[in-house]
């Protein structure tokens, strides 16, 4: 397998990419199988998260609030279905040039529900969207955070993810042991619709590491006008956050006590930050980083 392992990681750089984790099958014993990847490929060995970082200059628009659109462009739309679902093609089309099957799936919201009928009594029922948070936790490349983001050690939230399912029995990755997160609410504090729970939170645990996650109000989130939008996939998904005022507040903070490797030589947040209400009214948010 080191073969195989070798050319993965050397076409992943050249492809760009900045975030490679490899889980083992028994990873995801746990799954519902409307989650877990193994459904779509049962006889399947490994999955592969790989990941391309948003670059930090797509969010300046948003932090400033001059300018939206260039985020949802190199930050979201064409980070997923451009840079990077190019990236997993090339992975996907290396790992079959070595005899080796690979299935590339695409971050589907796995919050909504599955529509269609099952084919026969021991299928199930179309379409599996694959647990991604769940996935990038097993396969070592993230945690999930109080302000339910996903965190790398070396991006913070800064990154986007696609899938390989591969019946290549890839050495495993070890699950992060650092926490990227430090619980400091600093999310919760600067949110202007309060919708991020300050004591109401769940303890995640995936494959053995625990994680404390918010209870959040996500119909608030949708109405968000801090840099949240709408979930482009599916009006059932959690909306994207990345740019949300609560998210860039991280970023700031990641930076600034360097919790995560990717550092720059200025501060992310210059000045004040701005907010809006629910009604989409300018107010003074509570705290800043």
């Amino acid at each position: 397998m080191k073969l195989i392992e070798e050319k993965i990681f050397d076409c992943a750089k050249k492809s760009g990419i900045d975030l490679l984790g490899f889980a083992p099958k028994e990873r995801f014993d746990k799954l519902p199988a409307s989650l877990n990847p193994f459904s779509i490929f049962p006889e399947g060995k490994t999955v592969i998260m790989l990941g391309k970082r948003i670059c930090r200059g797509s969010l300046r628009g948003v932090e400033e609030g001059t300018n939206f659109i260039d985020y949802g462009f190199f930050g979201a739309d064409w980070l997923e279905d451009e840079f990077l679902s190019v990236a997993c093609y090339d992975l996907t089309r290396a790992i079959e040039d070595e005899g080796w099957e690979a299935v590339p799936v695409f971050p589907n919201p796995s919050e909504v529900k599955p529509q269609g009928v099952a084919v026969s009594s021991d299928r199930p029922v179309p379409n599996v969207f694959p647990d991604f948070a769940y996935a990038a936790v097993a396969a070592g490349v993230a945690e999930i955070s109080y302000n339910d983001i996903l965190f790398s050690e070396s991006l913070g939230s800064r990154q986007r993810f696609h899938m390989i399912i591969t019946d290549a029995e890839l050495m495993p990755t070890p699950i992060l042991e650092k926490s990227v997160c430090d619980g400091c609410l600093k999310c919760v504090e600067i949110c202007p619709l309060k919708a991020i729970s300050k004591t109401e939170f769940n303890i995640i645990e995936i494959c053995g590491k625990q994680m404390k996650v918010a209870k959040i109000d996500y119909e608030k989130c949708k109405k968000c006008g801090n840099g949240a939008v709408k979930n482009r996939l599916s009006p059932l998904g959690k909306p994207d956050r990345i740019a949300a005022l609560c998210n860039r507040t991280c970023i700031s903070h990641l930076e600034k006590i360097k919790l995560i490797s990717n550092i720059f030589d200025n501060n992310f947040r210059q000045r004040e930050a701005w907010g809006k209400d629910i009604s989409g009214n300018n107010v003074e948010v509570s705290s800043g980083d």
